[in-house]
This record gives C-alpha cells, sequence and structure tokens, in this order.
C-alpha cells in the first residue's frame, strides 16, 4: 500500500468500520512506518482497489493491524489471501507469533481467523468506540 491508495482504502475503511473507522492521518502514520515496522497490502480486482490489510511487527511479535475487503467481494478468498501474506511477511521479520482482536459481533471473521490457526486468548472488554467487546486472538508462527 501507499499513499496513492489512499482514497480507495479510506472509502473501504469508512464503509466496513462505519462506527469506529481510523482516520486518514492515522493510516498516514501507520503507512509512514512501512518498511520498519510496518507492512500494509492492498488487494487488487480488475485494478480497483477492494481490500487491504496492515501487519505491526516488532522483534518476535507481530499484530495483524487491519484487514477489509468491501462486502461484494467477501467470501471469494481475497481476505485469506491478505492474511497470507500477512503471515508470511510475520515469519520474514523473524516473528514467532501473531496476536490480533476481532469484534465479538463478527462471527465471519472469527472463523476465517480460526481457519487460519489462530485460538482465543482473551477479550477485551468495551474495545471498539461503540463499546462492542474484542477478541484476543494468537497463533503461533514456530511450525
Amino acid at each position: 500500500m501507499t499513499e496513492a491508495d489512499l482514497p480507495a482504502v479510506m472509502a473501504i475503511e469508512r464503509t466496513t468500520f462505519p462506527l469506529d473507522a481510523w482516520s486518514e492521518g492515522m493510516m498516514r502514520g501507520e503507512l509512514a512506518d512501512q518498511p520498519r515496522s510496518r507492512h500494509y497490502v492492498v488487494a487488487l480486482v480488475d485494478g480497483v482497489i477492494v481490500g487491504y490489510a496492515g501487519l505491526a511487527a516488532a522483534a518476535d511479535q507481530a499484530d495483524v493491524q487491519t484487514i477489509a475487503v468491501l462486502e461484494a467481494h467477501q467470501g471469494t478468498g481475497i481476505g485469506g489471501a491478505m492474511l497470507t501474506e500477512l503471515l508470511a511477511e510475520a515469519r520474514r521479520r523473524g516473528a514467532r507469533e501473531m496476536f490480533l482482536e476481532v469484534r465479538s459481533d463478527n462471527p465471519q471473521a472469527r472463523g476465517v481467523y480460526e481457519h487460519f490457526g489462530f485460538a482465543e486468548i482473551g477479550l477485551r472488554r468495551r474495545y471498539y468506540d461503540d463499546g462492542t467487546d474484542a477478541i484476543m486472538m494468537r497463533r503461533n508462527l514456530d511450525g
């Protein structure tokens, strides 16, 4: 992902996360940390950005910062492909485990993460701006 991608990415961000969308400034801050501690990708269909995902990595740990796919393209494998790239990048950076938070009211996303080997490790009460809890998940990257 580059700054040139931000208009499309921010449109997806606001559509996908209407209650707690990141600001453009927050996203620019994430991009400013590439490639040091961040890795962001976009997914294209016929040359159009339909999704994006980001990773933060430090020492032997990595965190999925965000994954979003336009609703019309959900269930097509795009989210899984981006998550696969984030997992690969985490390994390239020497991470031994990866963490994420997922909304407790999003069973579809949780199912995707479980399919990729993430397991629930805890709960963050009222984590999201609208008061929804976050399920904390972890995946070992050692094997």
